[in-house]
């Protein structure tokens, strides 16, 4: 490796304390499982935990930290970015399937509206939720209303568990239009502000699982931490 690229790897690589990080999402139990049955086996912390040096919340990792949590290691290999750096850019997973929406969504009311009203309504809390519907080329909010931020991650968390019956997968926000064209169901909903992530991992109400996707330039890979290093 070049020592000019060593170097300024160093410069962002810290080891902190695994309980003074706060995750923003939540995880998915299965996941973690797996792993944890991973990284117990080759013994390695593969890729360093992204973390906004100033806050501490883990920005990429969150199912990592859990697993260093659950094995009860104390330190954790971290790379540091500010945040608040215009580089490090935000969008949301949506999630999309073909089963017929309304009838895996039964307990859910829908509101008919036009793209843009639907749109605006998810940016200003209004909807957890808009389905975009190509067959009849309308939009519909789930279960409009007034929410407040960790209301509207309680509805959230309510219809993804009636999503949990269908085969959901998760898509970049920006592969939304094709996914519809395709036939999916596509549910779009709002990409959360940096500052609302800080303040959800600081009250410690982490977003469901895929709420956030990160765009963070220079992301070290392959560290290769070894876990007996971070129990010492």
């Amino acid at each position: 490796m070049p020592s000019d690229l060593l170097e300024s790897m160093l410069k962002v690589l810290e080891v902190r304390e695994t309980s003074k990080l706060l995750a923003h999402e939540q995880t998915i139990s299965k996941n973690v499982k797996r792993l944890k049955q991973g990284m117990l086996n080759i013994g390695h912390l593969v890729d360093p935990v992204i973390v906004d040096g100033k806050s501490g919340t883990v920005l990429d990792g969150n199912h990592r930290l859990k697993v260093l949590a659950v094995i009860e290691c104390p330190l954790v290999a971290c790379q540091v970015v500010d945040y608040e750096s215009p580089s490090i850019t935000l969008g949301t997973w949506l999630p999309v399937f073909q089963e017929d929406i309304k009838s895996v969504l039964k307990e859910v009311v829908f509101e008919k509206v036009s793209f843009s009203e639907g749109k605006k309504a998810i940016n200003d809390l209004k909807s957890p939720y808009m389905f975009h519907d190509k067959k009849e080329n309308s939009c519909y909010l789930l279960n409009p209303g007034s929410y407040k931020l960790f209301e509207m991650i309680e509805e959230q968390n309510f219809i993804n568990s009636l999503l949990a019956e269908a085969k959901v997968t998760y898509i970049p926000d920006i592969e939304a239009e094709s996914y519809v064209e395709h036939g999916y169901a596509v549910l779009h909903r709002r990409s959360y502000t940096k500052k609302e992530i800080v303040h959800a991992a600081k009250e410690h109400k982490p977003f469901p699982p895929k709420s956030t996707r990160h765009l963070i330039p220079g992301r070290i890979i392959r560290l290769n931490m070894k876990l007996g290093w971070l129990h010492q």
